[in-house]
């Protein structure tokens, strides 16, 4: 036995080869576990990738209300529970990653399923909400009165908070507000100003908001050359606001107003009482199908029976035909006007008072 072991062909390794082979065996270790190492990395950037990408697209919204104070991994959660992110974790750290967890504002959102977690985020970051409308709608003529009740039987405005608004609040904005002139006998600063039209506000709007939205309108409708031809007839815008009130509660068919405002411009000439039965009317309160003497006779700086010229204030908000008529009144020698009473609402227009009489008496016929 001991020869034949002898005369094996076996030769112990050296030391430096037992190193090389630990070596070898320590590499391919290291191999492994870098491959390992790859493969998990490899596999978690491509599920983070993954969950960080869009859910399926749909066509319907989705409404996310984020409370206030939340935070983004509480965001991340809403969200999730819509079904507009993969993963609320991931979100937020995504949110975190970018730097602006600080930005997120609170509020109703409405988001559609598809969209990119950069969109969800800029979209909260810039505070895009839902906004949610009312509409209201004033028609030409009403005053002052008439739009605080309508409105706050809408439920959009606190009639007392509104008509407070309307004779003091600050509207520095609007530089023919600044140009209203004081009068104690003005009933409200800013009647013949709210434009009579249909509106759009947010919900929740404030009285302020309101009558501004009403203001730009006028702004946006009255014409810069307007201001121009109205002073060449010697009347200052708020002058002109004013006729056009009592035009725009006289008349019924547009294609009159013209004639009409030029028959106010021909007394104010002449230095005639203007004699408008609507100064009478906004004084009572209520429209009448008839006045009576007695009603004519009402002492009242708005009377223009007993007053001269015009009334301390426009009497209703007046609409675009008739604010163009006072600009481009018709020039004719007309110093009157009855209604037909025939049904057209149209009126016989007079230069005398002798035919004036005659077609009153011809509308009785009527």
């Amino acid at each position: 036995m001991k020869q034949l072991l002898e005369n094996r062909d076996f030769k112990a390794e050296s030391p430096k080869e037992q190193r090389r082979r630990r070596g070898g065996r320590l590499f391919r270790w290291l191999v492994l576990l870098f491959l390992l190492v790859v493969l998990a990395v490899g596999g978690t950037a491509f599920y983070v990738y993954q969950q960080l990408q869009p859910v399926e697209a749909q066509q319907v919204p989705k409404n996310v209300i984020i409370p206030s104070g939340s935070s983004v991994l509480q965001i991340g959660r809403l969200l999730e529970e819509q079904g507009l992110v993969r993963d609320a974790d991931l979100f937020s750290y995504y949110v975190r990653y970018k730097g602006v967890a600080p930005k997120l504002k609170a509020g109703e959102y409405e988001f559609m399923p598809g969209q990119t977690h950069d969109q969800l985020i800029a979209a909260m970051v810039e505070g895009k909400t839902v906004v949610r409308a009312e509409r209201f709608t004033i028609p030409e003529g009403w005053n002052v009165e008439q739009i605080a009740e309508h409105l706050a039987a809408e439920g959009l405005v606190d009639k007392a908070k509104f008509l407070d608004v309307v004779n003091n609040g600050s509207f520095p904005e609007f530089p023919f507000v600044g140009e209203i002139p004081k009068n104690e006998a003005r009933k409200h600063r800013l009647e013949g100003y709210l434009f009579p039209e249909t509106y759009e506000i947010k919900q929740g709007a404030s009285e302020q908001e309101i009558v501004q939205k009403m203001l730009a309108q006028f702004q946006k409708e009255w014409k810069p050359e307007w201001t121009e031809k109205v002073k060449a007839n010697n009347l200052t815008v708020d002058q002109a606001i004013n006729l056009a009130s009592i035009v725009e509660r006289e008349v019924t068919v547009d294609k009159e107003r013209p004639t009409v405002a030029g028959v106010y411009y021909n007394r104010m000439r002449d230095k005639w009482p203007l004699q408008a039965d609507a100064t009478v009317q906004f004084i009572l309160g209520k429209q009448r199908d008839r006045l009576t003497f007695e009603d004519l006779k009402i002492d009242n700086p708005y009377n223009t029976y007993t007053n001269p010229g015009l009334p301390p204030g426009p009497i209703a908000s007046p609409g675009r035909a008739s604010l163009e008529a006072v600009a481009n009144p018709e020039k004719h020698d007309f110093f009157f006007y009855v209604t037909k009473k025939d049904g057209t609402a149209e009126h016989y227009f007079s230069k005398t008072l002798k035919e004036h009489n005659a077609n009153d008496a011809k509308s009785r016929k009527n």
